[in-house]
């Protein structure tokens, strides 16, 4: 139906989130998105937490060293997708966009590597070298996406102070995603997740 060029991964459990979605706005939103967004009183914040709370396919998290920690990379590109496409209006506007962070998947990191910003360990150089799998929820992938969150936090810090202007995450996000995908040959980290 989609006509992907090439086998799309983890097809099967996609199509379940998609009938997962269906339901749960039928049940919950009168089969509208659109009443999921209004429900959000515009906080970007609320949004994700009722995208996690009402659609289990959207609740990225995992357990490192014993906490949980929460990424959420699909429910906040959701909320910075409608701020973006509604350009802070309608839809889209929130007050409190700040909040968004990165969407952590396997672009940024590759990006942070490549202009210095990350440094791996050269167990995790060879892996990613490779093109070894990480599997979802471990230690490496898990520190991966933090510590690029993170690192883009500190950007986005120094760029206020340096320059005095404010700078979104999302926008940051947004830069260096763009960056990486113009370098297809860019190594990074291979994770097959419905969270990417």
């Amino acid at each position: 139906m989609l006509e992907w060029p090439r086998p799309l991964p983890l097809e099967d459990e996609r199509v379940r989130l998609l009938h997962e979605v269906g339901r749960e706005l039928e049940r919950n939103f009168e089969a509208k998105a659109a009443n999921l967004v209004k429900s959000c009183g515009k906080s970007a914040v609320k949004l994700v937490e009722l995208v996690t709370r009402h659609f289990p396919g959207f609740r990225d998290h995992s357990v490192y060293k014993g906490h949980q920690v929460f990424l959420y990379k699909r429910a906040q590109i959701f909320v910075a997708d409608l701020h973006g496409a509604f350009k802070g209006h309608s839809y889209g506007e929130f007050h409190d966009i700040g909040s968004i962070t990165i969407f952590a998947d396997y672009i940024v990191p590759a990006v942070l590597r490549h202009i210095g910003v990350l440094n791996y360990s050269p167990s995790l150089a060879t892996i990613v070298e490779s093109n070894s799998e990480i599997d979802s929820g471990t230690e490496e992938e898990v520190e991966l996406r933090a510590c690029s969150i993170h690192a883009v936090e500190k950007i986005r810090e120094l760029i206020q102070r340096k320059s005095g202007k404010q700078v979104l995450s999302v926008e940051l996000d947004l830069w260096l995603w763009s960056f990486g995908i113009q370098f297809p040959s860019l190594p990074h980290h291979r994770t097959l997740s419905i969270y990417y």
